[in-house]
């Protein structure tokens, strides 16, 4: 049975599943509910038979049927289905009680519908509905913006036609709602208006004690008690043997107490209405992790943790410190979520000595319920945040992440180091219950795609939130240096051709009368005045994007006057990043002026962190990119392959089976032949037209060329002949499968294809092709969805991308018919994720186009897989997929 759970607009938890025959008692009640003026809108008549729908809504749900329910404890609010009517379209269905209209219940149903229908190769989902339904009209507005069209000369109808892909417009809008429904759910997490600590003891150093100190001692603003049954009072606080004895409305419970008691402390904490809750205990196995988690959610509570550290907001209207860390944060506009409590720990220790002012601040733990892409929701409004930092070990649903934090990153900075990229990462992680780790170049592309600004070490992480929190995008990528030695000066521009800056020659002229270039060194007896006035005149030049103000103190300069001149001068440029580096002086401060312009120890650091941030100003300029149409693509026609193949038994497929496959996506592949004899072979090069080429066919075999299953320029029959004896003497098949080709144009040997991968999707994977492609290692990937802008930026990324542009005066290649052919794929990967492998290599990229040579496909069956487009609560348990794949 498929079953998640699912936010409210309210920000409450509800249940959508499959239905079951024994539910058809609570779905005649839901229709009954209704009003008649409810009854004739959804079947254009007050007197429709409901047993006969519940029945309908009853059956089991298949590719051809689905019927799915909400229930929000043991009442049904709503329900939806849809009915096949053809290859590529299902009609659907919406019902949603009277009581709770306005609550999102028929877009979470139309959602959760499309992609149920998606995944069983329906195209579009459609609906008649009254003219006079403005809900229903709404519903489906809100799935697919501007859908809604009249019905044939009926004007008292609308044909709804829903495409169960969403588009950017459509993903927009479930990005919004998401928000919305974050926003709500989490408030009682990180703004409370009450607190209890349970688990509080009365001796200091066990954690609940702590915790309960540190809210005491932060100034928390709202009502705080204590939970300890042996205790009345508590760090001066009131304490209650239970949650329900405090008598008063609580909205965050922080837990401490031992594993054992846990599940009963949830119990208690849902039946007196506590909307969320902190599990700091470890040790919970998973089973008793899922047992409190959906107690929770059957009462609309939502968990941080276990295992965790606790959560912070510094908003001076709440001083919420429900943490045991030592280090107390000052407010500022950083968020921070780490999926480990040490290196939280390390975290807000290092923003404290560094002067980052923290927004606000949640240790996952093992993201039993709340998840970082929850968090990234909620702080897409949240006011106070202006930057997001994420300490992450894995993924519970990057396909989601990947839009969610493509949305926050168009908004404020995501940066995020993410472990796992050594052997000795990944082993460590392995020890801690969330450590699995992706591929390192799988989670690069995520992170690329989706704006995040990813850091190899938290110290350069932290460099980054400090130019970013509180500085001005840089508005290219000119570097302009300033200072009094110019020993920094040249470490700094040395720094810039790393950090991809650069450092363009100009002359700027200074109050003085004399004159600086870039690099400016102005010299160690540099007065305050000189240095500010040199600053003053580059911002004023527009010659630089950025600034770095380099100053070594000595004994015989006054570093506190040029740090205050310093101030002056950089709030006077407010449109100019700049990063101060000062050597020489022990306690400088780490931060100057009203902007707080950040001060590093070193310059390259300093030059780094500025690189990393017109890096992501840049990816901020750029348009987002399109999902072309492709209106040649026959998905009809591939469904059928795919679906023969699979009830074949999949795996590695025929030659002539993967380019019919690539055929219906329109994928430009040289002709080929296939050959089960010589003589067969013969005749199929005479039609080509010699010379020819003649291969192994066999799938399954990888290095071709090695073995000698691979003859080129064939000039005659002879020669063809011998091929194939050669071919059945190499794998030793006394009759072998080969294929025969006309020899291609001379090109650019790339390879392409798709990879699929069960958390992240399938990915598109270009790179240099033939023979030495496992030595050259110049490949780049990205994940689906693939825009035009994805396209171009593949072949852009190689190091070997001059070939594509004319190197050493050889033609260039129609990279515009490379961009298409990678479209093609990605169109056909997301439409078909059984395409488990598909191998194109080489493929020939030259002047008149490119076309792939050889062609490996396997496909194979997919399970069940995280959901990008619907919007459910992270589950560590796997249910199954709702509908299947027709």
């Amino acid at each position: 049975m498929y079953a998640v759970d699912c936010l409210t607009m309210d920000g409450r938890v509800v249940r959508v599943r499959t239905v079951e025959p024994d539910d058809a008692p609570a779905l005649l009640a839901l229709h009954r509910r209704l009003s008649p003026q409810s009854r004739y809108l959804r079947f254009f008549s007050a007197g429709a038979s409901l047993d006969a729908e519940v029945r309908r809504l009853t059956r089991p749900s298949g590719p051809d049927h689905v019927s799915l329910l909400v229930q929000e404890g043991d009442r049904v609010l709503a329900a939806g289905s849809y009915e096949r009517i053809d290859a590529s379209r299902a009609d659907f269905a919406l019902l949603v009680d009277d009581e709770h209209h306005g609550e999102g219940l028929g877009t979470l149903l139309l959602e959760t519908l499309a992609a149920a229908a998606r995944r069983a190769g329906i195209t579009e989902l459609r609906g008649d509905v009254l003219a006079g339904n403005a809900a229903m009209l709404q519903v489906s507005g809100d799935v697919a913006p501007g859908v809604a069209r009249r019905s044939g000369d009926d004007a008292t109808t609308l044909r709804v036609c829903v495409p169960t892909l969403p588009d950017e417009a459509a993903l927009a809008a479930v990005g919004a709602r998401d928000r919305t429904a974050a926003h709500h759910s989490l408030r009682p997490l990180l703004a409370p208006a009450s607190v209890a600590v349970v688990g509080a003891g009365r001796r200091p150093g066990g954690i609940g004690h702590e915790v309960l100190a540190a809210l005491r001692g932060g100034g928390y603003t709202g009502d705080l008690y204590a939970v300890n049954p042996h205790a009345r009072r508590v760090c001066d606080v009131a304490s209650f043997p239970g949650v329900a004895a405090i008598g008063a409305a609580v909205d965050l419970a922080v837990i401490a107490v031992p594993v054992a008691a846990v599940p009963g402390v949830v119990r208690d904490c849902c039946a007196a209405g506590v909307r969320a809750a902190v599990v700091l205990t470890a040790g919970l196995d998973p089973g008793t992790q899922r047992e409190i988690v959906g107690t929770a959610r059957r009462h609309g509570m939502r968990i941080v943790g276990p295992d965790c550290l606790g959560v912070v907001n510094t908003d001076p209207a709440v001083r919420l410190t429900a943490t045991f860390a030592s280090a107390q944060p000052v407010a500022g506009g950083l968020a921070i979520a780490s999926q480990s409590g040490a290196v939280g720990v390390a975290m807000l220790d290092a923003a404290a000595s560094g002067g980052i002012g923290v927004s606000s601040f949640v240790s996952l733990g093992n993201k039993a319920d709340v998840s970082g892409n929850d968090l990234l929701a909620y702080w897409y409004d949240d006011p106070a945040t202006r930057a997001v930092a994420l300490y992450l070990e894995s993924f519970g649903n990057p396909r989601r992440f990947a839009w969610v934090a493509r949305a926050l990153a168009r908004r404020k900075p995501v940066l995020a180091v993410k472990s796992g990229r050594s052997g000795g990462d990944r082993r460590a992680g392995a020890s801690h219950p969330a450590g699995a780790a992706a591929r390192d170049a799988t989670v690069d592309a995520l992170f690329a795609q989706a704006g995040v600004i990813r850091t190899d070490t938290l110290g350069d992480l932290l460099d980054v939130a400090r130019v970013l929190t509180d500085q001005p995008l840089p508005a290219g990528r000119r570097l302009a240096i300033v200072g009094n030695a110019g020993g920094l000066n040249a470490l700094a521009a040395d720094a810039a051709e790393a950090a991809a800056l650069t450092v363009p020659a100009f002359r700027v002229d200074l109050p003085d009368g004399t004159a600086a270039t870039n690099p400016a060194d102005l010299g160690a007896d540099a007065s305050p005045e000189a240095l500010a006035a040199a600053v003053r005149a580059v911002a004023e030049s527009g010659a630089a994007d950025l600034l770095v103000v380099t100053y070594v103190a000595t004994r015989t300069n006054d570093c506190t006057g040029a740090l205050a001149a310093l101030a002056s001068a950089i709030d006077g440029c407010p449109a100019l990043p700049v990063a101060v580096v000062v050597v020489g002086a022990p306690s400088a401060p780490r931060a100057v002026g009203a902007r707080r312009a950040p001060v590093f120890g070193l310059p390259e650091p300093a030059v780094l962190a500025l690189g990393r941030a017109a890096g992501y100003a840049a990816w901020r300029r750029e348009p987002v990119g399109n999902r072309p149409a492709l209106p040649d693509v026959d998905r009809g026609a591939a469904r059928g392959v795919v679906q023969r193949a699979l009830a074949a038994g999949g795996g590695w497929q025929p030659a002539d089976v993967a380019r019919s496959l690539l055929a219906a996506y329109g994928v430009p592949v040289v002709d080929t032949r296939v050959a089960a004899s010589a003589d067969e072979a013969v005749h199929h090069a005479g039609a080509i037209g010699y010379p020819v080429a003649v291969k192994a066919a066999d799938p399954g075999i990888v290095h071709r060329t090695d073995i000698g299953a691979v003859w080129l320029r064939l000039p005659d029959e002879a020669a063809v002949r011998r091929a194939y004896h050669a071919v059945a003497a190499a794998t030793g098949a006394a009759r072998p499968v080969v294929v025969v080709q006309p020899m291609a144009d001379p090109g650019v040997e790339l390879v392409a294809g798709v990879r699929h991968d069960p958390l992240f999707g399938s990915l598109v994977v270009l790179g240099l092709g033939g023979v030495h492609t496992e030595l050259l290692r110049d490949r780049t990937l990205r994940l689906l969805p693939l825009t035009d802008r994805d396209a171009a930026a593949m072949w852009r990324d190689l190091r070997g991308a001059p070939l594509l542009t004319g190197y050493r005066g050889a033609p260039a290649a129609d990279t515009a018919a490379l961009e298409d052919l990678l479209l093609r794929l990605g169109r056909l990967a997301e439409d078909f994720p059984e395409v488990a492998e598909l191998d194109l290599n080489p493929v020939l990229a030259g002047p008149h186009g490119c076309a792939a040579v050889d062609v490996r496909v396997r496909l194979a069956p997919v399970g069940t897989e995280p959901e990008p487009y619907v919007r459910h609560l992270l589950s560590k348990a796997s249910g199954a997929g709702v509908g299947g794949r027709g």
